[in-house]
């Protein structure tokens, strides 16, 4: 199947490398590099020990918006040590959900910086959270075991033929939906201007789980487009 892996800002070169290594065990090939990261060569190269062509092939980006554009899942991966935002899923049960639901589309997997992870703005532009179940004595895995992980688990998927009538909505169009209907839920006073994210990410948590296909953004941009236009109308001087 189609995978992306998306690393946010890494610090050390070797563990590019060797996340390279892991996706080309299992097959996967297409590896984007957000924001700022260390020189790769040579170091990257020597952790992928075989997977240097994953390296030299990345590419590099600087927003996640644009590593997560003609996605047509978006999930962000998050630590099991004191996260306040709930996973939703876990490498099995993700694995679970595309197979049947994103035949022939491409999954988009954001792994956060080895540190401190996503940030909860990044974490937003994805559809979907997963986690890796750890024991409570040692919750944090290393970046490429995790890479590693997510891929052995889609490795085993024997994907169908893809259902292009409704093919789901990709990353940027969502994106799309998503300014609108803040900016509109903003103007009628539901989000509050100060703070208008604190709501919003739950409402972009349940646009994710409901996987939107690109006629239900496209009704529902019309449908924003058309409240617009009446409110518009409404306040013109008579």
């Amino acid at each position: 199947m189609p995978l992306r892996i998306i690393i946010v800002e890494p610090r050390e070169a070797g563990n590019v490398g060797a996340a390279a290594r892991a996706m080309k065990n299992f097959g996967f090939t297409e590896l984007v590099i957000v924001g700022r990261a260390p020189q790769l060569v040579p170091v990257a190269e020597w952790w992928a020990s075989g997977a240097d062509d994953v390296v030299s092939a990345a590419r590099h980006l600087p927003t996640l918006p644009q590593a997560l554009a003609g996605a047509g899942l978006t999930v962000a991966t998050t630590s099991s040590r004191g996260r306040s935002l709930e996973a939703d899923l876990t490498p099995a049960s993700l694995a679970e959900l595309v197979g049947p639901e994103l035949s022939g589309q491409t999954l988009a997997i954001v792994f956060g910086r080895e540190d401190r992870g996503l940030t909860a703005e990044e974490t937003a532009f994805c559809q979907r959270t997963a986690v890796i179940p750890t024991s409570n004595l040692s919750p944090t895995m290393n970046l490429a075991q995790s890479v590693s992980i997510f891929c052995y688990e889609l490795s085993r998927l024997s994907v169908a033929e893809p259902d292009v009538s409704r093919p789901r909505a990709d990353a940027a169009l969502l994106e799309r939906l998503h300014e609108r209907a803040q900016a509109l839920l903003m103007e009628t006073g539901f989000l509050h201007a100060n703070n208008p994210d604190r709501i919003y990410r739950d409402l972009r948590r349940m646009a994710g789980r409901a996987g939107l296909d690109q006629r239900d953004v496209t009704i529902l941009l019309a449908i924003i487009n058309q409240i617009e236009w009446k409110i518009a109308g409404a306040a013109a001087p008579k």
